[in-house]
């Protein structure tokens, strides 16, 4: 079909600008939004316009939940950072041995992703690394294997990825079940992404002394208590109320623009850069618009019908329910895996595969860590690719082989254990 096509063209060309953005000398946030709304204009011209207005508005509606809840995020970590707030969590963690800092930030972004998400996880632990580590190719490296932590960290619990939460939802897996089954495999894919990673990170960590040295502005200890504590209940909203993940953003970034305003207000221009106002200023907006575009051309793939018919050809070809589920792991890391785990919910029954069964563990396990092998594959590797300016090709030579590594190695515990 020409349509499908098309898409699949117009994709793989922006996909391909993206890589090699440093050649290109583009902009990779203006390359997505190109790519996001011409694969619309191609998904538009080919179907009927009241068939198009209606899965538009509804894949428009999950994006615009995501960015707000990026949005919102990042204001309230930069808020926290302008205040020097994060100066209390650097001065305890801040240590000469880059190796020793890595295991002290793996430990916290693996446990961290588990209790919040690991797209809120991954925008701290960035804006930590920039306080603690002033080489960019160290920080770096320390980076992206926090993508992996805060990915494997998020696949054990229902409200760490995005995926584990969508069959947790539908009722594929329970909360007990999926900890007990998940918590080893993921631990494992994050020990062996570590030990590999130190083979590779060595010296000594030389101090980014502007950091260290700035005091603290007023009013930091309360920003950081209220900004910390509005992250975290954001999957308490969500799991007492069934509030979406972006109102309790919006929710914590309102009261704590209120707190700040009433803090300050009296000191006029002297504290002008420890309010909202100027704090929005500050939030890298072309990483936000690159989301955007991204989100958007998967989604009118997904609208297409290409990924749901593309897992069934999986299930044509690898008819071992397990081979498919390691597979999508694996395609994870091309096309975003909410839309891949939403398809092979619909290719399995409940009769013959129940709650809790083998298969939907392993797919939780698989599209949580299976994103971390290419940068592009999950939101956490998206944001952190955004915020840092890191190369895609610099990625794939020196992290992808361990994520990929370690993915496997996680695998195995997963079917040792079972």
């Amino acid at each position: 079909m020409l349509i499908h096509a098309g898409l699949l063209i117009f994709f793989g060309i922006g996909y391909l600008a993206i890589i090699f953005e440093n050649l290109l000398h583009v902009n990779k946030a203006a390359v997505a939004l190109v790519m996001g709304v011409i694969c619309w204009l191609i998904f538009f011209a080919g179907h009927h316009s009241g068939l198009t207005s209606h899965s538009m508005t509804k894949e428009i509606s999950d994006v615009a939940q995501i960015i707000f809840f990026l949005l919102a995020a990042m204001v309230i970590v930069e808020l926290i950072d302008s205040h020097q707030g994060f100066k209390i969590i650097t001065d305890l963690l801040y240590c000469s041995s880059k190796r020793r800092m890595l295991w002290f930030l793996i430990g916290i972004s693996f446990f961290m992703s588990a209790t919040l998400d690991n797209l809120t996880s991954m925008i701290v632990m960035i804006s930590l690394l920039k306080k603690m580590v002033k080489d960019t190719k160290d920080r770096w490296m320390i980076g992206s294997i926090l993508v992996i932590a805060v990915n494997a960290g998020g696949a054990w619990t229902p409200i760490g990825d995005v995926t584990t939460t969508l069959l947790w939802i539908n009722d594929k897996i329970t909360t007990w079940a999926v900890i007990k089954t998940l918590f080893l495999p993921s631990l494992a894919c994050v020990l062996v992404a570590g030990l590999l990673a130190s083979l590779v990170i060595k010296g000594e960590n030389q101090p980014v002394h502007s950091s260290l040295q700035v005091p603290m502005q007023p009013g930091a200890r309360r920003v950081l208590l209220l900004g910390v504590l509005s992250l975290v209940m954001i999957p308490v909203w969500k799991a007492t109320l069934g509030l979406p993940p972006f109102m309790g953003a919006l929710i914590g970034l309102g009261i704590l623009w209120l707190i700040t305003d009433i803090i300050h207000f009296k000191h006029g221009e002297k504290r002008w850069h420890l309010r909202v106002v100027h704090i929005l200023t500050k939030i890298d907006t072309s990483g936000i618009l690159f989301f955007l575009g991204i989100l958007l051309a998967i989604d009118a793939l997904a609208s297409a019908g290409l990924l749901k018919s593309f897992a069934e050809l999986l299930q044509q070809w690898l008819p071992n329910q397990s081979y498919v589920a390691v597979f999508l792991g694996l395609i994870s890391s091309v096309i975003d895996n909410v839309p891949l785990v939403a398809a092979s919910m619909g290719m399995y029954d409940m009769q013959t595969y129940p709650v809790d069964s083998r298969l939907w563990q392993l797919i939780a396990y698989a599209a949580g860590t299976g994103g971390s092998i290419l940068i592009i594959g999950s939101a956490a590797g998206v944001a952190f690719m955004g915020l840092e300016k890191i190369d895609f090709i610099w990625y794939m030579k020196r992290v992808s082989w361990i994520a990929l590594t370690s993915y496997f190695a996680g695998l195995g515990v997963f079917f040792l254990m079972n």
